[in-house]
């Protein structure tokens, strides 16, 4: 009951602030991944050919494998796996979190994530554009909210799995994980401006380049 209750308040977080995805003009636009048209977006599906598994995802349901490099994994709720989702304006994704597992520092460059937990005891927390850490202890029940574009992290230093779902207020709001973004980005970042960024040496900086190319 707790974890419906929780789920009914996400939603209706996302659907009435002002800062996600432009309003839907029309009932519903369920999205047309092959469609050829170029735009802000996907192309409206042939309404004929709506039916009703284009507004279900049931991959919420489980626990992710946390053997990760960072003992975590995302399962995403987007309009990518709901097609129903477009002009929405709101998605939800599953984090699962091994004992000691990290989701790394990253941002979400289109929607602001408000956290509920589903189990166990994190460490959360986002950092302004002064540089100032905002940061808390979350248990199951509670809820921990990250502002659009920032920085952010979640960690868990128990001993036991937990896991988050989280609403966004966007139906794709993007993922950029600081690190990958930096040492793994293709072209590559030019070594002399991650040295002279991190204060670090070239060679440093190729030690840090090779391990995420690793992990990939």
């Amino acid at each position: 009951m707790a974890v419906s209750i929780a789920l009914c308040f996400l939603f209706a977080f996302v659907s009435v602030t002002n800062a996600g995805d432009p309003d839907m003009l029309q009932d519903l636009c369920v999205a047309d991944p092959f469609a050829g048209v170029k735009m802000n977006g996907f192309a409206c599906k042939d309404s004929t050919k709506v039916d009703e598994t284009d507004f279900f995802f049931s991959g919420l349901a489980k626990p992710g494998a946390t053997n990760t490099t960072f003992g975590s994994i995302v399962t995403t709720g987007n309009v990518e796996k709901i097609p129903g989702l477009n002009t929405l304006g709101v998605s939800m994704s599953r984090v699962d979190y091994a004992p000691g597992g990290l989701n790394p520092p990253h941002t979400h460059p289109r929607a602001t994530e408000i956290a509920f937990v589903l189990e166990g005891q994190l460490d959360v927390g986002f950092i302004t554009t002064g540089n100032v850490l905002i940061s808390k202890t979350v248990s199951k029940g509670e809820i921990f909210v990250f502002p659009r574009g920032l920085v952010h992290f979640q960690k868990n230093n128990g001993d036991v799995p937990a896991a988050v779902i989280a609403a966004f207020n966007s139906q794709l709001p993007g993922t950029q994980s600081i690190g990958a973004a930096l040492f793994a980005a293709t072209p590559p970042v030019p070594d002399n401006v991650l040295s002279m960024a991190f204060q670090v040496g070239t060679k440093e900086v190729e030690e840090i380049k090779s391990r995420f190319v690793t992990k990939k």
